[in-house]
């Protein structure tokens, strides 16, 4: 129980109990003559009694209602707690996505199968059409199902390219949620991207649709230098 709650039933209880003794006083007294003195007090003190009865009762009832609105507060702002987490979660990468976007995929040409290097698709590559997309407004972008976010790199490795500390090879699938004619000629645009990768012998693939699916980051999150202000 609330501490001011609980001191304030003791004072009820306490001022109930000088009541009943002074009914029982009263009572008593009926078999002989009371002093007219003695009657008026004892009627006076009893409307006292009563009168802080009533306070105290309206104070109960008043610290009552503090305790629920500080309960009915405590859960609103967990709601908004809440509410913020989700938010921070989101702009982080830390929650998986749905919308519309395109489906970007890269690998090699038919026309290239049989030239050297088969592993012509780089880094920079890579990187160009995530910084095209989300130049053009993508608002979640994954490759081969790593979610690309702020702190996620794009480094090439020998053969292979490693994104979020996690080795990748060809073909590359880029998963872009925007708008979907906005992202897709923003690749295709003349003397674009996707002309230069077409050049380079690298085959590009640009499917646009209703529902892709960009998975949360689950990579490491470490900040060895970085900290609050």
């Amino acid at each position: 129980m609330n501490r001011p709650v609980y001191i304030s039933v003791i004072i009820v209880t306490f001022l109930l109990g000088l009541m009943i003794t002074f009914q029982f006083r009263t009572n008593s007294n009926t078999t002989g003559i009371v002093p007219t003195e003695r009657y008026q007090a004892l009627t006076i003190e009893k409307k006292n009694v009563e009168t802080d009865i009533a306070d105290l009762e309206e104070e109960v009832a008043d610290l009552t209602a503090k305790i629920d609105e500080s309960r009915k507060g405590r859960t609103e702002a967990a709601v908004v707690l809440e509410g913020e987490l989700d938010k921070i979660m989101l702009y982080a990468g830390l929650t998986p996505l749905v919308g519309p976007g395109v489906e970007v995929l890269l690998e090699k040409s038919s026309e290239s199968l049989g030239s050297a290097g088969f592993y012509n698709i780089r880094d920079e590559d890579l990187l160009k059409v995530i910084n095209d997309l989300l130049g053009a407004g993508a608002e979640a972008v994954s490759i081969n199902d790593q979610r690309i976010i702020t702190t996620s790199e794009v480094r090439q490795a020998g053969n292979h390219i490693n994104i979020n500390l996690t080795k990748l090879s060809p073909p590359y699938l880029i998963k872009a949620i925007g708008n979907p004619d906005t992202l897709k000629s923003s690749l295709e645009i003349k003397g674009g991207l996707a002309e230069y990768l077409a050049a380079s012998g690298t085959a590009v693939n640009i499917r646009q649709s209703g529902n892709i699916q960009v998975p949360a980051y689950s990579g490491p999150l470490r900040f060895d230098y970085a900290k609050h202000v």
